[in-house]
């Protein structure tokens, strides 16, 4: 296997327009990274409940939604999760391409 298309690779996600505009979003947000790091430690904590089936805590369903308000109410937090989230599912797409050609079941 040749990891010279893997390093090409991720040039061209370096290049690509959605982590060029999740990149300079980030510089711009990095004031609130505290506050993005609860929001996504909570956001993983609430999906996980989701996905098995038990009821999410219930302070952890309260933070989550004031911290949201606040996150979402910066038009710049707002813009940088956004561009995170068109990021991740581009390399999404791309996991699933490799995989896909690996024959490896992801469950994707």
């Amino acid at each position: 296997m040749e990891h010279a298309t893997a390093h090409r690779l991720a040039q061209e996600i370096r290049q690509s327009e959605e982590y060029q505009t999740y990149h300079a979003l980030k510089e711009e947000v990095m004031a609130t990274a505290a506050l993005l790091k609860e929001y996504k430690k909570l956001q993983l904590r609430l999906q996980m409940a989701a996905v098995s089936g038990t009821q999410p805590d219930n302070d952890d369903m309260q933070r989550f939604q004031g911290i949201s308000a606040l996150l979402f109410g910066k038009l710049e937090v707002s813009q940088y999760l956004l561009a995170e989230m068109r990021l991740q599912q581009e390399v999404a797409g791309i996991l699933r391409i490799i995989t896909d050609a690996a024959d490896i079941d992801m469950g994707m």
